[in-house]
């Protein structure tokens, strides 16, 4: 039984995604910003000198060791638009794992923009109804604080709204041309619903789309937040990923532990003890990823290495009686940080523990063979003596096996 379970661990290891993701929103609503602050380390400042995207800009974007990002960055100018919903229509819209669809908050055509959204989930359904969307509703920081809430929650409302005439008119047969709408945008979109309606009129009732809306900017860690969450739905062996994080989290007695890949310091998984869901910042964990990629920054600009390179090794923090912390180079893809209770001990003890733990994650730098259930159970994890506390590393006769 625990060799047929290393095996088919094995299988699901060996497996490289690539995703298709489709960046879109009118010219000027800050996709290819937001794509080069996230992917290419750019400062939120340098996205300033960033032109217009002219029709595609079509990168990959890797990301861990098995999944590499097919990213569609499109250009937003109305003809543009036009041709991805007609003569472009299949080539665009087929095979797409991920819709990411920005929104202007400042936009002075609303109207326009969701007419335009309306007729790319409508051929988003009928190419790739499978996949999931996620709309950034972005410059929010061009909104007073004291009404960014309410501005959000309204426009929200609108989108989900917009969405779902979008599903009726597929299911209705009927596309109608919304006002701004381009004729030949709105007769290829009566052609896909009637195709849609043919080949699967079954089906045709239960279409449903996976929708998520966040609102963000380039100037504080709701970005971070919002990309955070389209990874972690792209990233492959999520499950073995996050179980293996339980293990090591339980072993040392952590508070939280968070994992994050190495460029971009997207939040890829996390761990959070009892004590740590107590912790009433919901937004730590983007608000590391900016600190982290801030501290890259300045690592970058003292040393006079280019920001794409690998910047720093560790990074410790220990708060006299309140908690300690640190973060350090996991594997080759990325950085584990780990927080804690106090004590000396507990601390050197969690780095020996994490060390000791690398191995069980070297599939996050690409495909392995997993260990089969012999070499496991050979393998352990270091635990501290919480009781002794000085006591320090136990020996590996009484330490506890990751569980994998």
């Amino acid at each position: 039984m625990a060799l047929a379970q290393a095996q088919a661990q094995a299988a699901q290891l060996k497996k490289v995604k690539k995703q298709k993701v489709l960046l879109m929103g009118k010219s000027g609503s800050g996709k290819s910003s937001m794509r080069s602050i996230i992917f290419s380390n750019y400062l939120a400042r340098d996205t300033r000198r960033l032109g217009a995207t002219i029709d595609i800009d079509l990168s990959h974007v890797k990301f861990l060791g098995n999944l590499t990002l097919n990213l569609w960055d499109c250009g937003g100018q109305e003809a543009f638009m036009e041709n991805y919903l007609s003569q472009q229509r299949a080539h665009v819209f087929s095979n797409v794992g991920v819709l990411i669809y920005v929104f202007d908050i400042e936009s002075r055509d609303v109207e326009r923009d969701l007419a335009t959204y309306v007729n790319i989930i409508s051929a988003l359904v009928q190419y790739s109804r499978e996949a999931k969307v996620f709309v950034l509703i972005h410059k929010m920081d061009l909104i007073q604080s004291l009404t960014r809430e309410e501005v959000f929650d309204r426009r929200v409302n609108i989108v989900r709204r917009k969405t779902a005439e979008a599903v009726a008119i597929v299911r209705k047969q009927k596309p109608e041309q919304s006002p701004g709408t381009p004729g030949g945008a709105a007769a290829a979109a009566a052609a896909a619903a009637a195709a849609l309606a043919a080949s699967s009129p079954s089906s045709i009732l239960d279409i449903d789309i996976d929708m998520q809306l966040f609102a963000t900017s380039i100037w504080d860690q709701s970005l971070y937040k919002a990309w955070a969450s389209i990874i972690h739905d792209l990233v492959p062996n999520l499950g073995v990923i996050e179980t293996q994080l339980a293990s090591v989290g339980v072993a040392i007695d952590a508070d939280e532990i968070l994992l994050f890949e190495r460029t971009s310091f997207l939040v890829v998984s996390k761990w959070t003890s009892r004590e740590g869901d107590n912790n009433p910042f919901g937004d730590r964990f983007e608000r590391m990823s900016s600190i982290l990629k801030s501290w890259k920054h300045t690592c970058s600009k003292f040393t006079g290495t280019p920001r794409n390179a690998e910047q720093f090794s560790d990074l410790e923090i220990k708060m006299g009686t309140k908690f300690s912390m640190f973060v350090t180079k996991f594997t080759t893809n990325t950085y584990i940080l780990v927080c804690m209770p106090p004590g000396e001990a507990r601390f050197n003890s969690a780095k020996l523990n994490v060390a000791a733990a690398r191995p069980w994650f070297r599939f996050l730098d690409g495909p392995v063979i997993a260990p089969s259930a012999g070499a496991g159970s050979s393998q352990h994890l270091l635990a501290h003596n919480s009781a002794g506390g000085a006591g320090g590393v136990q020996s590996e006769a009484n330490s506890r096996p990751l569980n994998i």
